[in-house]
């Protein structure tokens, strides 16, 4: 809130014309500077929404509420690194590859975590989290997940991992979002090209969020490969670390399926305006 100190009004007693003309220019200020606070605060609400990649979350206004969305629609918002906040209609919200570190302003309903990698989970979980899905079995047996949560329906795809001295077999998951008639899936720490037996578990994918730092997961024409053989209409990248890696991929991109940059980081799907074959950029990768 705008706060303006007003001059001490002791002297305007005496009947001064130069304190009465003070006034008036006070006046005249604390109404103007509450004009301008009036224009500005739905712009600060909004600069206000989303944290960059791994930074904290910033704080809204008290009577911040999201719009809501009209049926048959689902809204993204990447909030860095490999998180996006997923939000349908009914009301439900999931954050993938909730690490603790890249939050929404508010918890979520549910939260995915592909793989037991540091900046890919974290065992320390708000406690108004519902509902966490692991995409790993911490046992060491095949993490397998089918929840319906409102209008949100979420399952995994199991795959392997690549470590120094071998593999963990089963250690990342690719989580499927079904949603206002989309299905999302989110490729996490993908290791490998995927068997018919995954691309079998998929089934149809709409929109795909696709690893593309070319060296951690997999290398860039190998994760091309793996879009190739998915075939989604639209691919979200996520997971890199500098515009020098983001273009590479592009450049890979270019020609296969239509490159539109983005400047903000929320997008509203649906399956009527959903675009062909279009990367579709998103900041704060």
């Amino acid at each position: 809130m705008v706060s303006l100190e007003v001059p001490s009004r002791r002297c305007s007693r005496r009947g001064n014309a130069r304190g009465r003309v003070g006034r008036r220019i006070w006046r005249g200020l604390i109404a103007a500077g509450t004009a301008v606070w009036s224009a500005g605060a739905a712009t600060l609400a909004l600069a206000q929404c989303y944290p960059i990649a791994e930074g904290p979350a910033k704080i809204l206004p008290a009577g911040y509420q999201p719009a809501a969305l009209p049926a048959g629609s689902v809204r993204l918002t990447f909030l860095g690194h490999s998180s996006f906040l997923i939000e349908t209609p009914q009301g439900a919200s999931a954050i993938t590859d909730y690490n603790g570190m890249v939050r929404a302003p508010e918890p979520p309903d549910l939260v995915t975590m592909n793989n037991a990698h540091s900046s890919h989970y974290t065992d320390f979980v708000d406690p108004k989290i519902a509902l966490v899905l692991r995409g790993w079995d911490p046992a060491g047996g095949v993490a397998l997940h089918d929840v319906t949560h409102l209008d949100l329906h979420v399952r995994n795809v199991p795959t392997s991992v690549r470590e120094f001295g071998g593999a963990r077999i089963n250690g990342n998951s690719i989580f499927v979002f079904e949603i206002a008639d989309l299905c999302i899936a989110h490729l996490g720490h993908l290791h490998h090209v995927l068997t018919d037996v995954h691309l079998g578990e998929l089934g149809q994918i709409d929109v795909l969020l696709v690893p593309v730092d070319g060296s951690y997961t997999l290398a860039q024409e190998l994760m091309v490969e793996v879009i190739d053989q998915i075939r989604p209409a639209l691919v979200i990248p996520m997971h890199y670390f500098s515009a020098y890696t983001l273009a590479g991929f592009l450049e890979l991109m270019r020609g296969r399926y239509e490159i539109v940059v983005k400047e903000e980081p929320t997008v509203v799907l649906t399956r009527t305006t959903l675009p062909y074959r279009q990367v579709l950029v998103l900041p704060g990768g």
